[in-house]
C-alpha cells in the first residue's frame, strides 16, 4: 500500500497547481486549474501546510492523491504544462481505484482484483495519449462489481442493515450497532457516530464530512479511504484500519463530550460504481 500513499516530498506540488479551488467553506479563495496556489513556495511546498484548516483551506487537508503525485512527477518521458496536469488528474482517479482493488485483494477478491490492478498499472505507466484517453467511468463500472462481491462475502451472516445511498445527515447514531451494514453512497454529513460499531461496514462512496467518529470502531471497515477519514472528526479512541493514517487534526486523546458539529449541507454527486463521493474532495476542487 505504500506506493498508494501520498508523499509530498517526492511530488512537484501538482495538486496545488493542476486542480481548481472554488471559494467556499472549504477554500478561502478561487483558483482556476493550472494556476499555482498562492501558498505554494518556489520549492513546491505548501507554506501553510501545518495550519490549513485555520487558514480556510479545509478542502486541502481532506484531499489525498493516493500516491498519484509522486508517480506522475517521476515519469521518465517529458510531460509538462497542461498535459502534465491532465495526466495527474487522470492518474489520481485511477490510483483511487487501485487503492480499492488492493483492499479488495486483501478482503478475499485476490485473483480478479489483482488482474484489474495490473491492467491499471500498465495503463498508467504506458503511453501518455492512451492514458489521457482512458475512460475512467468505464473503469469504475468494471471495478464496482469486484468490490461488491468482496463486500457481500465479508458481510455474509452479519445481518447488517442496507442503508446505501441513505440520507443520514445529522442523524444521532451514537453507539449504534451497525456491524455488517452497507453505507455505500450514503450521506453522513455531521452524523453522530460516537462509539458506534462500524466493523465490516461498507463505506464505498459514503460522505463522512464532519461526521463524529470519536470512540467508534472502524478497524475492519470496508473500502474506507483516507479522504473520508480526513473529512470526519475522531480522537485517540477511534479505531481505524491499519492501512490508513490517523488524521492530523484529530486530538491524540479522548475528547470530552460536546455538541455535534453543525450540519454543512452541500449538493454532492451520487456514488457511481467504484469511488464516487466520500469526502475525497471530488466536486469541491473541480476534479
Amino acid at each position: 500500500m505504500e506506493r498508494l500513499r501520498a508523499d509530498c516530498e517526492r511530488c512537484a506540488g501538482l495538486c496545488c497547481v493542476a486542480l481548481p479551488f472554488a471559494r467556499s467553506a472549504d477554500f478561502a479563495v478561487d483558483k482556476p486549474a493550472g494556476k499555482r496556489c498562492g501558498n505554494l513556495t518556489d520549492e513546491n511546498r505548501c507554506a501553510i501546510h501545518a495550519r490549513l484548516r485555520v487558514s480556510g483551506f479545509t478542502g486541502c487537508s481532506v484531499f489525498d492523491c493516493y500516491g498519484a503525485g509522486q508517480r506522475v512527477t517521476a515519469r521518465e518521458e517529458t510531460v509538462s504544462g497542461p498535459q502534465l496536469f491532465a495526466v495527474f488528474r487522470v492518474t489520481r482517479q485511477l490510483h483511487e481505484l487501485l487503492w480499492l482493488l488492493t483492499e479488495a485483494a486483501r478482503g478475499g477478491g485476490r485473483p480478479e482484483a489483482e488482474a484489474s490492478a495490473a491492467e491499471l498499472d500498465a495503463l498508467i505507466d504506458g503511453d501518455v495519449a492512451a492514458l489521457l484517453a482512458a475512460d475512467v467511468e468505464a473503469w469504475r463500472a468494471r471495478v464496482g462489481p469486484i468490490l461488491e462481491r468482496v463486500s457481500e462475502r465479508a458481510r455474509a451472516g452479519l445481518d447488517g442493515r442496507d442503508l446505501r445511498r441513505g440520507d443520514l445527515t445529522g442523524k444521532h447514531l451514537r453507539k449504534a450497532r451497525l456491524r455488517g451494514a452497507t453505507l455505500r453512497g450514503a450521506l453522513l454529513l455531521a452524523a453522530d457516530l460516537r462509539g458506534a460499531d462500524l466493523r465490516q461496514v461498507d463505506f464505498l462512496g459514503a460522505d463522512l464530512r464532519d461526521a463524529d467518529l470519536r470512540g467508534a470502531d472502524l478497524s475492519e471497515a470496508l473500502f474506507l479511504t483516507q479522504p473520508q477519514l480526513n473529512a470526519a472528526h475522531g480522537d485517540s479512541a477511534t479505531r481505524i484500519p491499519d492501512t490508513l493514517a490517523r488524521p492530523g487534526h484529530w486530538p491524540d486523546h479522548d475528547s470530552p463530550p460536546s455538541a455535534p458539529a453543525p450540519v454543512r449541507r452541500a449538493k454532492a454527486p451520487r456514488a457511481r460504481g467504484a469511488g464516487g463521493r466520500g469526502g475525497s474532495g471530488k466536486g469541491r476542487r473541480g476534479r
